[in-house]
């Protein structure tokens, strides 16, 4: 008797042709990277290339680093207008998008903590002195 091994599926035990598996994800990437560059191209031409939430500048020497960030999260909806698009560099895109699964986590009731505990709240604010210590420097 002979046996097949690799993976099977989980409910009709049938070996799954990972071939082909490797193939639709590779098209879906393809597809995927394709659109990107269309739409990262069109709103490199529609808008400054600056961060929108650092204000930091870009060059074609550093454009690399300056990103199409989808305003409602939905990287299908591309308005040829750009409405849905903004250009935020790496740091301030991964920023937003943490911020959005902190908000999907306090949606679903967030981390759990032991019943009767209060959340435990930061106060340290490293910019309460920025200004006094602009004006020594300055």
């Amino acid at each position: 008797m002979a046996t097949t091994h690799g993976p099977r599926h989980g409910k009709t035990g049938k070996p799954i042709d990972t071939a082909k598996l490797d193939q639709v994800v590779a098209d879906a990437r393809k597809a995927s990277d394709e659109r990107a560059a269309g739409y990262r191209d069109q709103a490199l031409k529609l808008y400054d290339w600056v961060c929108g939430r650092c204000a930091r500048t870009f060059t074609r020497e550093n454009l690399r680093e300056l990103t199409v960030h989808h305003k409602n999260m939905n990287h299908d909806n591309n308005p040829p207008d750009g409405s849905n698009w903004e250009l935020l560099c790496v740091y301030c895109h991964d920023n937003e998008h943490q911020k959005y699964e902190e908000h999907l986590a306090s949606l679903a009731g967030g981390p759990r903590r032991a019943a009767g505990t209060a959340a435990t709240v930061t106060t340290f604010n490293p910019f309460a002195d920025l200004a006094e210590r602009l004006k020594k420097d300055g």
